[in-house]
């Protein structure tokens, strides 16, 4: 129970931040801007900016299934927020699994299989593995349409994707770091903590910031692999700490730049290092806004969210849709966070994980 002084706070607290956030992303909005690849689902390739118009309400209420990662973190949070928001808005229902972290390729598996027997009308996967789900989402793909949302996966059996390049999700951060320490200057020593070993975004996000500070004066003097779970990535963190006697910068995913910022308050050592995250959540925000956490970019998970939702839809519906999109990278530090940017990119703090959207009634359900 809250006491009357912890509501007070509370209202307080989600007062502020409503003011800081300004305007939700309006989901009525004319147009999106968003970048394209071509040729589909080739990072590599053409990039172009379009201006993407949002879907109609649906013409009936489509039935489908969404499968994440985890919900550990405030990162997939945002993504839920955008889908649930846009399905409200297009009227359309989802059941929600997600398989508890990227370890569990088997659980996801399951879970999907079980979810599409339902006689769903599409299926929006963000998946574990790279290459792991393939099997599988090939044979579903022969009934239904199988799109990719947030994390990078192998072409096969996928009608579209909502997404960036995780690669330059990370190098954006390296090109930061590489213009602060050019080849003649003083070498700087960095611990790395790119993510869970084997995910597919993490490959590309590995590559991306150690292809960004070559031939600088950044060194990686060690890399620590972690599921990316607050507990597995502050005990790392502790880790890093007790095995490097000289270290300049922290680097890597969101939830290990939360766990820092109090352990480095602990040992004393919030001045000497730096911590830099390679992609934007609550926590990393507030890390920000407090001068604890120096920057991060951001790939509008709201957006993400949205627009997964939206290609679902213009598919079922038979019109033209996207087949690979995604918002442009934003590198964030103090200055430079927009309420416009928070709205693209964050849940609102009273929003809970939601499993089940019903477009019949336009009810959630929330555990």
């Amino acid at each position: 129970m809250i006491s009357g002084r912890g509501l007070v706070v509370s209202l307080c607290v989600a007062l502020l931040w409503a003011f800081q956030m300004g305007p939700s992303l309006s989901s009525e909005r004319t147009e999106w801007p968003l970048t394209i690849w071509e040729p589909h689902f080739d990072y590599n390739g053409k990039m172009s900016r379009i201006s993407y118009v949002p879907a109609q309400p649906a013409s009936r209420v489509w039935r489908l299934c969404v499968s994440y990662p985890h919900m550990k973190d405030a990162y997939w949070l945002s993504v839920n927020y955008g889908m649930v928001e846009e399905s409200r808005r297009l009227g359309v229902s989802f059941e929600l699994v997600e398989a508890g972290g990227y370890p569990n390729l088997s659980r996801q598996i399951e879970q999907i299989t079980d979810c599409v027997s339902k006689n769903v009308d599409a299926l929006i996967v963000g998946t574990v593995s790279y290459r792991g789900l393939t099997p599988v989402l090939v044979e579903i793909s022969k009934k239904i349409p199988v799109l990719a949302t947030v994390n990078d996966i192998a072409d096969e059996g996928i009608t579209a994707k909502a997404g960036v390049s995780w690669y330059e999700m990370s190098a954006v951060v390296g090109r930061w770091l590489a213009k602060r320490h050019p080849p003649d200057s003083d070498p700087v020593r960095v611990a790395w903590f790119p993510g869970p070993a084997g995910a597919g975004w993490v490959d590309f996000h590995d590559a991306g910031f150690r292809e960004a500070i070559q031939d600088t004066a950044v060194e990686i003097v060690e890399t620590y692999w972690g599921d990316t779970g607050k507990e597995i990535q502050r005990t790392l963190v502790q880790e890093a700490l007790d095995n490097q006697v000289d270290i300049d910068y922290i680097v890597g995913n969101a939830l290990m730049a939360e766990a820092a910022i109090s352990v480095l308050r602990r040992r004393n050592l919030t001045e000497q290092i730096s911590i830099l995250s390679t992609y934007f959540t609550h926590g990393v925000f507030r890390g920000i806004k407090r001068g604890r956490i120096k920057l991060a970019p951001t790939d509008s998970p709201v957006v993400q969210g949205r627009l997964s939702i939206n290609q679902v839809v213009r598919i079922l519906e038979g019109e033209p849709y996207v087949v690979h999109a995604g918002p442009a990278v934003q590198l964030l530090d103090k200055d430079s966070i927009s309420n416009e940017e928070l709205s693209r990119s964050l849940a609102p703090p009273t929003f809970l994980p939601t499993f089940s959207v019903s477009g019949t009634s336009w009810q959630t359900e929330s555990k």
